[in-house]
């Protein structure tokens, strides 16, 4: 049942806008491109790195036990770090704090890898964020982000992705532009892409300023897609158009 203010009538995976060729992509773990990047984070799992001489198997064990269900209310608000975080700088925390490793920047290959190996282990499981108590004006800023027009074209994402989907956009059908398949594939770009990165492709198609992945607003942003999707299936590794 979709919240009574989610702008949405109905929740469509961006899987049911791809074509029968991508979709059977994702379906196969054999063929899907993305699990390339989860048979690495798979080895960095039990990888020991840092000073504390940890992996993230030494405290958490098998990953497939200890990490599921972990994915899909993120983000979510951190008390150590004060702020809501997403999955990613939850990792970078716990490289700090548990194995006193560096971190690692959004969009590198171990980021990806991790990130897209640990929502693996929530496939199936439905997207389920919190946004009352200190995670509401994160919340309220995501949403404002969400349906503020900007750029040269004066749009907003939720005139593509709320009103308009099912139509196309330059040459593209439009989706509804949900999360619960990130990190995913882009066979066109042929390129395995974060969430703030396809938040910054898509501002560059509105001919809009980007913003930094990582930053408050693509987290808040983030946070209102998981909202406004709340209940549809994790399907990380996802392979779209």
């Amino acid at each position: 049942m979709l919240f009574r203010s989610n702008p949405l009538n109905e929740l469509i995976s961006g899987y049911e806008f791809s074509a029968l060729d991508i979709r059977a992509l994702q379906d196969d773990d054999f063929d899907n491109p993305g699990f390339v990047w989860v048979s690495r984070g798979e080895a960095l799992w039990s990888r020991p790195e840092g000073q504390a001489g940890k992996s993230c198997a030494s405290c958490h064990g098998t990953a497939a036990e200890s990490m599921r269900g972990k994915a899909v209310d993120y983000p979510k608000f951190n008390r150590g770090a004060a702020a809501v975080i997403n999955l990613e700088q939850r990792i970078d925390l716990c490289r700090r704090d548990n194995m006193r490793a560096s971190p690692w920047t959004y969009g590198t290959d171990e980021m990806l890898s991790m990130s897209a190996y640990l929502r693996l282990q929530s496939r199936g499981l439905p997207m389920s964020v919190r946004i009352t108590g200190e995670a509401q004006p994160v919340f309220e800023r995501g949403k404002t982000l969400y349906n503020t027009r900007r750029g040269a074209l004066g749009i907003s994402c939720a005139l593509c992705h709320d009103k308009h989907y099912g139509k196309t956009f330059s040459g593209k059908l439009m989706s509804q532009g949900q999360s619960n398949g990130f990190p995913t594939y882009h066979r066109d770009l042929q390129q395995f892409l974060p969430l703030h990165a396809q938040f910054s492709n898509c501002r560059r198609r509105m001919k809009a300023e980007t913003a930094e992945a990582g930053s408050a607003d693509y987290v808040a942003l983030e946070l209102y897609l998981a909202w406004r999707g709340a209940g549809l299936p994790m399907e990380a590794p996802s392979v779209r158009r």
